[in-house]
């Protein structure tokens, strides 16, 4: 852990806004760096009686856009309360999260990743990606409620 970056998937909601914190403090703790992590996924055209309203290019792209600027606008929060010396390397994967999560997570000291907390039925409909990365990550993992 002492040599290697700490990984924090985020996706932009407020709960992985706290985990970030938890990020840079273990970050700061650990004198290590931080690798942040957004994966998208596939757009799809919205329709509107049965009328394409934009074109999955023209979603892709300003999907790409948004997603970069506030990565950006994240690492340079995070920047203000990491300590001298160390840095934030963002990282934007596209395709299923839990698996661009555990292949980013081979070569960290530890994940610190927020959990969205669903219960109910909410647990049969969504993905569980937290759960998925503590039970296949091959380092430690902070989950943060």
């Amino acid at each position: 852990m002492r040599t290697q970056e700490v990984l924090c998937p985020t996706d932009f909601s407020l709960t992985a806004a706290h985990a970030l914190k938890y990020a840079v403090e273990m970050a700061n703790f650990y004198q290590v760096n931080i690798r942040l992590l957004h994966v998208t996924s596939p757009s799809r055209s919205a329709h509107f009686y049965g009328v394409a309203v934009d074109t999955p290019a023209t979603l892709e792209e300003a999907l790409a856009t948004f997603v970069e600027t506030k990565m950006h606008t994240l690492q340079q929060e995070m920047q203000r309360d990491l300590a001298a010396g160390l840095s934030i390397k963002t990282v934007i994967r596209h395709g299923d999260v839990s698996e661009a999560i555990l292949a980013e997570s081979t070569d960290v000291g530890m994940v610190v990743i927020a959990s969205h907390g669903c219960s109910g039925l909410a647990d049969f409909l969504k993905p569980h990606v937290s759960q998925d990365i503590i039970k296949l990550a091959k380092c430690p993992v902070l989950v943060i409620k």
